[in-house]
């Protein structure tokens, strides 16, 4: 074999990792993965009204990774036969034909058991249940039971993504309080009217997959009446939240602009005509920029 062929070969094996290897990382959701992170890391920074030490924030946010990163790699591998059909979707590395289902599946229960033991020789007992809870709420209760079978997959799995609240907490403290809760209170009930929003633009979508969701079941203007519903309840939580004690009036000011701003968004999604989705896919990005903006706010609300 000429030295050219052996390059050749190895400029081919290379690539076919590299492909491989960033499969691997789309089945764990790197996107949503990192607002996750974002909003345990929130909570820790709260938790500890400052910076916890660099070993508890190591390994937390590597132990919250693992949790999440491993779910959504089971639900990619439980979700391909669907994935295939919607346009959304087709392209994941399973129906994609990039990978097989089988290493997907022993991957998410790998990191899905790392998450657990990390948290627990290095954090505490709580953090560990709590990431193991996680992981369990989003792989098998929404994935496996209530995402095909009720409108409500959404609202009751909302508890999924917020998950990494109290993870974040317990790792500074050890225990949970009313304001842990309240933080992951606001993660439950954003994620109604932002997942519905894509959901209202995406309807054709889930309607071919049979996907029960809400506008596939209850029609968009009610889901649009919902969502609104949600926004109104999310505004109020925030509001209790800095009756809670632990934030300053920069915090009450700017939560007041950030929600109001998001409830404008799912008004105008409400009033707009229902066979036009302009308004919803703004308030999907609305909902993403209001994550960011509020999460924020709370961490610059403890100074």
């Amino acid at each position: 074999m000429s030295v050219n062929q052996i390059r050749q070969e190895s400029a081919s094996q290379f690539h076919k990792w590299t492909k491989t290897i960033s499969a691997f990382v789309i089945v764990t959701k790197p996107k949503i993965l990192i607002m996750l992170i974002f909003t345990s890391l929130c909570s820790a920074l709260v938790a500890q009204r400052g910076v916890p030490s660099i070993s508890v924030l190591f390994y937390m946010l590597l132990s919250a990774s693992l949790s999440a990163g491993g779910s959504a790699a089971i639900n990619m591998w439980f979700d391909r036969d669907i994935d295939v059909i919607m346009e959304r979707t087709m392209k994941r590395p399973i129906p994609a034909g990039l990978i097989n289902p089988l290493p997907v599946l022993l991957f998410g229960i790998l990191l899905g058991v790392l998450s657990v033991l990390i948290a627990f020789l290095f954090l505490n007992p709580i953090t560990a249940f709590l990431n193991a809870a996680g992981y369990i709420y989003y792989a098998l209760i929404y994935t496996m039971w209530l995402k095909r079978r009720t409108p409500q997959n959404i609202v009751i799995g909302g508890g999924a993504g917020a998950f990494p609240i109290l993870i974040g907490w317990a790792s500074v403290t050890g225990s949970l309080n009313i304001t842990a809760w309240l933080m992951f209170m606001v993660i439950f009930l954003w994620t109604p009217p932002h997942t519905w929003a894509l959901a209202l633009y995406k309807n054709n979508e889930y309607t071919k997959a049979g996907i029960p969701m809400m506008p596939v079941v209850k029609g968009a203007h009610s889901t649009k009446i919902q969502s609104f519903i949600y926004t109104v309840l999310l505004f109020i939580c925030t509001l209790v939240l800095f009756v809670s004690g632990e934030f300053n009036y920069f915090y009450l000011v700017f939560a007041i602009i950030i929600n109001s701003f998001f409830l404008y968004c799912t008004f105008k999604m409400w009033k707009e005509d229902d066979n036009h989705f302009i308004w919803a896919k703004k308030t999907f990005i609305c909902s993403l920029i209001y994550i960011l903006g509020m999460f924020s706010t709370m961490v610059i609300g403890i100074l």
